[in-house]
């Protein structure tokens, strides 16, 4: 009997629905992926994320309420909270710190290639596999640049 590999449920979290759309487009041909929902906004991300427990968040930083950062800060405060990816045009020092500090798993840069894109998204689902019984924030995020 074969073992399925694990599915990663993925909620995307962008204010650009034309952003939310090609990152689907990206991972809807992935078999351990499968993005659960769309938010354009921190608070309809939060509903999201408590209603679904989606296992990886892939989060915006700029968002029309509530900023990626703050969302992130939520989201490591769930019961069981889910990776999170932050994804931004601002590739700077100062957000990745901001980021890292938020408590985020990975900080990816928008202006990176899609397959690179999903090269990275891959490395922190299998690195989430590998440590399945550890909490999210034991290890420092993984920060990469295009």
């Amino acid at each position: 009997m074969q073992v399925a590999p694990y599915r990663h449920d993925i909620l995307i979290v962008d204010d650009s629905q034309a952003v939310r759309e090609s990152l689907g487009w990206l991972l809807q041909d992935e078999t351990d992926i499968k993005v659960v929902a769309e938010a354009a906004s921190g608070a309809e991300a939060m509903q999201l994320a408590v209603k679904l427990k989606p296992d990886v968040v892939i989060l915006d930083i700029e968002l029309p309420d509530i900023d990626g950062f703050a969302v992130t800060q939520l989201l490591k405060a769930l019961p069981h909270p889910p990776i999170v990816i932050l994804l931004s045009i601002h590739g700077d020092s100062i957000s990745k710190k901001r980021g890292a500090l938020a408590g985020c798993d990975m900080f990816l840069e928008k202006g990176m290639t899609w397959p690179r894109l999903l090269e990275r998204i891959q490395i922190v689902l299998k690195l989430s596999n590998k440590g399945k019984s550890k909490a999210a924030n034991d290890q420092p995020p993984a920060t990469t640049s295009s």
